[in-house]
């Protein structure tokens, strides 16, 4: 059976971190949480429940994460934001990956909350994510305003059952200040890439945006829920395109 290093970012998090670390007792052999110093509890939860607690200061998510896997004590990691959780079916079948390592990475699947109510469709849902992985095969890369796992070529990849339960927003006001800030990224790193966007794309964009989410991916079966994030997606896809449009040279 392999040894697991569990990696972990955290700014202050007290309100969910204890809630990851205690789902991942039995399936670690180690936990590293790599903090940007935090003012809240953070360090004294991570500390009492027995996880090694280090500290460096954040530039970008992406680079602040791969300082978290160079920290690992072992190739093989798992690497999870504060306010993610593994279900039980999920950590059985890490479990079951650790006593039979077959591919170089493994997907799940995240299953997210939005202000108490898990969100099984408007395009949340399955989210496969690439968190499971040797760490010799895999870095943490970015395409704004978001970070994924990148596998070196010829990588094998499977994929586990269960799902990551993520607690992502409490309220729908931090769901739209964040996606102000990611829109406003996401147009950026367009710029930067040389793209560019008429002003068809700023006001038909976000009009296919919500069909897709809400009747192609069945948000309507999310109730208010899934009216509500199908609306803020438009919203951001609109202030993506607007500030790509203004930054035009």
């Amino acid at each position: 059976m392999i040894q697991l290093s569990v990696v972990i970012i955290t700014f202050n998090e007290e309100h969910n971190i204890g809630r990851c670390l205690d789902a991942l007792v039995g399936v670690a052999d180690e936990v590293v949480v790599l903090d940007s110093f935090s003012s809240d509890g953070t360090e004294g939860i991570c500390t009492a429940k027995g996880a090694r607690f280090e500290q460096h200061a954040f530039d970008t998510y992406y680079a602040q994460k791969n300082r978290a896997l160079d920290l690992a004590a072992f190739p093989y990691v798992l690497s999870l934001d504060a306010d993610e959780v593994l279900g039980e079916p999920l950590r059985q079948s890490i479990l079951a990956a650790k006593a039979d390592w077959r591919f170089d990475g493994y997907e799940m699947n995240r299953l997210t909350s939005y202000c108490g109510q898990w969100i099984h469709h408007s395009g949340w849902y399955p989210d496969r994510k690439l968190r499971l992985f040797d760490r010799r095969k895999g870095r943490w890369a970015t395409k704004h305003p978001h970070e994924y796992v990148e596998m070196q070529p010829g990588s094998t990849v499977g994929r586990l059952s269960g799902d990551l339960l993520h607690y992502s927003y409490y309220s729908v006001q931090e769901h739209i200040e964040r996606t102000r800030k990611y829109a406003d990224m996401a147009a950026r790193a367009l710029h930067a890439a040389g793209k560019k966007a008429s002003m068809a794309k700023v006001i038909f964009s976000p009009a296919f945006k919500f069909l897709r989410n809400y009747v192609l991916k069945l948000g309507f079966l999310d109730g208010r829920a899934g009216w509500t994030i199908c609306k803020i997606a438009a919203w951001e896809t609109y202030l993506k395109y607007r500030a790509l449009y203004r930054l035009r040279s």
